[in-house]
């Protein structure tokens, strides 16, 4: 069974119901909505297709949403993309108006104030790049010295250049209350620089009783810096390389990435990998050897789950790069490093008695041949202790949260069903014994291990191990 998470992101190309099956069918395990654009009303409307996809094909599908957060981008464009020709140039305006060609608005009234002629700004991820030629009445000046689409609402990068944006914007929280609303699982921040950034969400969902775990998008030269400190704010984090790779040098990435993973991984924090994974799938059917490989390497870095962006939002292939991406991760997850994983990774045994428990469980799993570890859990808790120890085993988490169940889509290894917890632990394990074999991922006669809580119904309680022969 495949052990890596795959992240699709939701767009026009696959927002039909026939092609969201099949997209769960060959693999998606999260739907990413980008609340960078389209409407509340929009997502809604996506967020209720993606649903009705999953219980289709019998399976969870956990719903990401992904906030813009402080990026400064352009704003609408006429028709929604417009071609930027090489030596022309550009005004950047903070007027409110339909850009074009020949002039672009900026949401951000103080742009102007933070640039020098000079200057080199990146648009479309960094594939258009404009030098600042001159300021005049508020303006921007600028030539493009490489051309390309733009798109409306797509991010400006000032590498050299340092803003004060709100780590928030009212914006950003009014799209937390809707994502929270139609019943998103969790939420992604653009742009996280420090722990403090996370703060004002967590507030908000609080304020709206919501517990909806909030990943961190590391894509700032700040938040690399500062990504011991975010991780232990964040209940996860996405290693977004595409504004990471203008911001920083771009030979840095890799090491970057690496570093992120390695840190995210000692921590028990699941990690999300981002951009251009398969980019060449937008128009092809088949990646190239670098993309593979470079999916690859991220798998290798214990990366729980990979992700795709315009592969599956525009892309010709939707389907195709959900399936390749699995292909990809089920032939290297046979050569992952497990017993290595087993002793660098995760919380140290002695910070607690669930780390202990983890420890022990995916231990067993090599000592004693087992089969599948079973976690019923109320939290997820355990079940993310057990998945960053990356047993060579699957991981059946039974939940009695639906919430919870799609939220374990996003931890390597972790299949989550939905099971009501008995509060007699004798009940409990034999329960927990039934509802794995009811899966159809173990069988009768197979060892598993699992673990419980004493007293039972405690969230974050696990203490106990056993091992059981199903019957």
């Amino acid at each position: 069974m495949r052990a890596t998470k795959i992240v699709g992101t939701i767009g026009p190309a696959s927002l039909e119901r026939e092609v969201l099956e099949r997209m769960i069918v060959a693999g998606l395990d999260i739907a990413r909505l980008n609340f960078a654009h389209g409407t509340p009303d929009d997502h809604a409307e996506a967020v209720a297709e993606i649903r009705a996809a999953a219980e289709a094909v019998g399976r969870e599908v956990c719903v990401l949403q992904d906030i813009p957060g402080p990026k400064l981008r352009i704003g609408p464009v006429e028709g929604g993309v417009c071609e930027l020709g090489t030596g022309t140039n550009i005004v950047l305006t903070p007027e409110p108006v339909e850009g074009d060609a020949q002039r672009l608005p900026v949401a951000w009234p103080g742009f102007s104030e933070i640039v020098e002629p000079g200057d080199v700004a990146y648009l479309a991820d960094g594939a258009i790049r404009l030098r600042v030629n001159a300021i005049h009445d508020g303006e921007v000046l600028a030539r493009v010295e490489v051309g390309g689409p733009v798109a409306s609402r797509q991010g400006l990068n000032l590498p050299n250049v340092t803003m004060s944006l709100p780590a928030v914007s009212g914006e950003d929280l009014a799209l937390i209350d809707a994502g929270v609303s139609m019943g998103v699982d969790v939420v992604a921040l653009s742009f996280v620089r420090r722990r403090e950034d996370l703060d004002p969400v967590r507030e908000r969902l609080r304020d709206r009783g919501a517990d909806t775990p909030i990943y961190a998008k590391i894509e700032k030269p700040q938040a690399a810096a500062n990504a011991e400190e975010i991780i232990d704010a964040a209940d996860g984090i996405m290693v977004a390389r595409g504004d990471l790779g203008i911001e920083l040098p771009i030979e840095e990435v890799p090491l970057v990435q690496k570093k992120l993973l390695a840190l995210a991984g000692h921590k028990a924090m699941p990690t999300i990998t981002a951009t251009q994974m398969l980019e060449s799938m937008v128009t092809s059917s088949r990646p190239t050897r670098a993309e593979v490989t470079d999916v690859a390497n991220a798998i290798f870095d214990g990366t729980d789950a990979v992700m795709l962006s315009q592969e599956t939002a525009v892309g010709r292939y939707p389907v195709e790069a959900v399936a390749m991406m699995a292909s990809i991760a089920e032939t290297v997850e046979k050569e992952l490093p497990y017993g290595r994983w087993l002793s660098e990774r995760g919380l140290d045994a002695g910070e607690h008695e669930s780390a202990a428990m983890a420890f022990g469980a995916v231990g067993a799993v090599y000592q004693l041949d087992l089969k599948a570890l079973i976690t019923p859990t109320i939290s997820g808790r355990i079940a993310r202790l057990v998945s960053s120890k990356r047993p060579q085993a699957p991981v059946i988490a039974l939940c009695p949260r639906l919430s919870v169940v799609r939220r374990c889509n996003l931890l390597w290894g972790v299949y989550a069903f939905l099971n009501e917890e008995p509060q007699d632990t004798t009940d409990l394990l034999d329960e927990a014994a039934e509802a794995a074999l009811a899966t159809g991922i173990v069988t009768p006669g197979q060892k598993v291990g699992i673990t419980a809580g004493l007293p039972a119904g405690l969230s974050g309680g696990t203490n106990l191990f056993t091992v059981r022969t199903l019957q």
